[in-house]
């Protein structure tokens, strides 16, 4: 089945955050057991690698001067006034990053020692760009920036986008008050954290967060229900160990691919499983905006104010 069924579009403070939704047809039924810690005997364990399909897919662009802060922000742009935002991080033969792989159905097994997660809001990106999440625990957002950010939180399923919280994370008033109109200001305080727990209603998994102000910054989440689950690291290598023997349905999720992977796994006792997937970009409706001029929104409506790449010039 599809995972992006359908786009669901969310209007809020003038911009248009684009949610994708799915995955209920594999977790919806994750509330129905709480998972239980016992001892595991003769465990197995899963390891493979993720990587993507072609060539890595031109990112999503934001003209800086129709969003707040435009110079501070501008600090990561392509040179042109363009914030682009890379959903793909690749390393060697295609190998991607960040992608969730999970074990569904296991009731009993190792210690579930969920850590939180933090998300900081630093150089107007959300940092990590994918985690996981756990229902009914506490996510943290602290602002490392010298501007105001507006948290915004959803769930999402093919039901379409609920509203988790929606909160301002205001600057540490520490920053110097010129600070968000520079471009050669590289300092970084923390705010007070912001914390707040997750409460997910039934079939939908997937947590996504956005700035209200600033377009561009977005972090994604799925939740999970047990500690059978791992990341794909810079190569799209992943490890799940003391995994009790039998039989599972295994999932593979990144927030940009056009399906979920389903498949069943059987994993022997005290024996290495190993898998490889390949994760195909959804087309279409991840586009943004494309990286044109637009005389009526160009760079000179800033006047004597520049965007200056002075962080990191961006490239496609």
């Amino acid at each position: 089945m599809e995972y992006w069924k359908t786009i669901s579009h969310q209007i809020r403070h003038g911009y248009q955050v684009m949610l994708g939704v799915g995955l209920s047809f594999v977790l919806g039924a994750s509330g129905a057991y709480a998972y239980q810690e016992a001892p595991v005997t003769d465990g197995g364990t899963l390891t493979g690698k993720v990587t993507l399909r072609g060539g890595k897919p031109v990112p999503r662009g934001f003209n800086l001067v129709t969003f707040p802060d435009p110079v501070y922000c501008g600090r990561i742009s392509n040179g042109t006034g363009w914030r682009l935002l890379h959903e793909f991080t690749l390393g060697e033969q295609n190998g991607l990053k960040d992608v969730v792989v999970m074990l569904t159905g296991i009731e009993r097994g190792k210690p579930f020692a969920f850590k939180e997660p933090r998300i900081e809001a630093i150089d107007c990106n959300f940092k990590p760009f994918v985690t996981v999440v756990r229902d009914h625990h506490k996510v943290e957002v602290v602002n490392m920036d010298p501007v105001m950010h507006d948290i915004q939180a959803y769930e999402t399923s093919e039901l379409g986008p609920r509203v988790l919280f929606n909160r301002p994370l205001p600057m540490n008033p520490h920053h110097p008050r010129t600070a968000g109109l520079s471009a050669e200001y590289h300092k970084h305080i923390p705010g007070d954290p912001m914390v707040q727990e997750i409460s997910m209603t039934k079939a939908r998994q997937v947590f996504v967060m956005q700035c209200g102000f600033h377009a561009y910054m977005e972090s994604w989440g799925l939740a999970v229900d047990n500690p059978y689950y791992a990341m794909t690291d810079p190569s799209g290598r992943f490890e799940i160990a003391a995994i009790p023997p039998g039989k599972y349905k295994l999932i593979v999720w990144h927030p940009q691919a056009r399906s979920v992977i389903e498949q069943e796994v059987t994993i022997p006792a005290k024996g290495v499983v190993t898998t490889a997937f390949e994760i195909q970009p959804r087309e279409g409706a991840r586009a943004g905006m494309d990286t044109v001029e637009n005389p009526r929104f160009s760079l000179g409506i800033l006047g004597n104010r520049e965007i200056k790449p002075t962080l990191e010039l961006q490239q496609p």
